[in-house]
């Protein structure tokens, strides 16, 4: 079953006078679309256990990327949850829904959770129970916070994202590099005005352990200059290939010609992006309180999470995980960040909340992400409105 039908099984009425929606049991209360085809978007009002139960069959494996942020039962009552359990609680909680996710995610999917100090190793332990060890990708650092808390012992200003594979071989192969610096495009210029363009030029000499007798031999340069690899190193190509790539201008031998040997690699067949790294900063990402002010911007004044994550830290995961159309899930929907950002990068989304704040605080906000709004990743992707969603309240 393909992921569209699956959708439109799962998430559309059968009839426009119907009620009920599939097998799941949801209400279609309202649709929200600025075009026609809101490509099933979904926004699901009930426990995300219920829910993610009923729609287990319709979506087995046609989820690209997972992002929760579970409850961190870090010991504090916000207001708009109670983030205060019995430990043992907490981790049958958890225990209960991580099977369900494995089970909806794509062959090279993933799963992404937020999570603090306090359960960060309990939650990789359980995970690692549901996915395998082997499919553990890395814990990543998020700098949340840019401020000091002089009340405590230490002032925490981080947090953890998990990523987890469900076959890390496939995500491996799928997964997004992250956009070239500048810095990096800055290394690719055009010393000899090659008419293939820029490039840069990287070491010819490789270290010789897994070297053949092939790989050692003399250059000789367009001066008349002899070059043999230095002690410990071999040359990358053997003797005939590396003659045929100096014959086609592909090896660089310096201003004057008499430099050692470097390959030319050039922009036009690069292949561009840099592979995500751990420690994803607060300049880069975003912080809590970037977050709380556009969540504030967009939610018509109303009380907002005090933890919401914000939109580029949200994007930089689905950039990663997905590719536009991919869809994308959230069982703990909060203030509707996931959701706005698959609208405005392309993906589909569905996500899930419990609280009353699917209603006044997502839908509210979704609703705005459609018509355009300018907050968050919108100036970057480039976004200026469009799509739609629908909201379900489980029955």
């Amino acid at each position: 079953m393909s992921v569209r039908s699956a959708r439109a099984e799962a998430l559309t009425p059968l009839h426009p006078s119907a009620t009920l929606v599939g097998a799941g049991g949801f209400k279609r209360v309202a649709k929200h679309s600025v075009v026609p085809n809101t490509d099933g978007n979904a926004v699901i009002h009930g426990d995300n256990l219920d829910v993610l139960k009923a729609i287990a069959s319709d979506f087995h494996q046609q989820v690209r990327c997972i992002y929760i942020d579970p409850p961190y039962n870090n010991g504090e009552n916000f207001l708009h949850y109670d983030d205060k359990q019995a430990h043992s609680k907490w981790m049958e909680h958890i225990r209960l829904r991580l099977p369900l996710l494995r089970d909806l995610l794509t062959a090279d999917g993933s799963l992404w959770i937020s999570i603090d100090d306090r359960e960060v190793h309990y939650m990789r332990l359980m995970a690692e129970e549901v996915f395998g060890r082997d499919n553990f990708v890395t814990t990543i650092v998020w700098n949340h916070r840019k401020s000091r808390e002089n009340r405590k012992v230490f002032s925490n200003n981080h947090e953890y994202i998990l990523c987890i594979a469900r076959d890390i071989k496939a995500f491996k192969k799928a997964r997004n590099l992250l956009p070239a610096s500048n810095e990096m495009l800055a290394r690719y210029n055009n010393h000899d005005d090659d008419p293939r363009g820029p490039w840069q030029s990287v070491s010819a000499n490789v270290q010789d352990g897994h070297a053949t007798a092939s790989q050692f031999y003399s250059i000789t340069g367009p001066t008349g200059k002899v070059f043999n690899p230095p002690r410990g190193r071999c040359w990358v190509y053997n003797k005939a290939k590396m003659n045929e790539q100096i014959a086609l201008g592909n090896i660089y031998f310096g201003k004057k010609g008499d430099g050692s040997p470097r390959i030319k690699k050039f922009l036009s067949v690069a292949k561009m992006g840099m592979a995500p790294q751990s420690l994803w900063t607060a300049d880069e990402v975003g912080t809590t309180e970037t977050a709380k002010r556009h969540v504030l911007s967009v939610t018509c004044g109303l009380d907002v999470f005090d933890t919401p994550k914000p939109e580029q830290l949200v994007d930089r995961i689905i950039h990663i995980a997905t590719d536009p159309g991919d869809l994308v899930l959230d069982a703990y929907l909060g203030s509707g960040t996931t959701g706005a950002v698959a609208i405005k990068t392309g993906r589909r989304f569905i996500g899930i909340e419990a609280g009353d704040h699917a209603v006044t605080h997502c839908c509210s906000r979704l609703r705005q992400a459609c018509g355009g709004e300018r907050g968050g990743v919108s100036e970057a992707v480039g976004w200026t409105g469009g799509g739609g969603f629908e909201f379900f309240r489980a029955v």
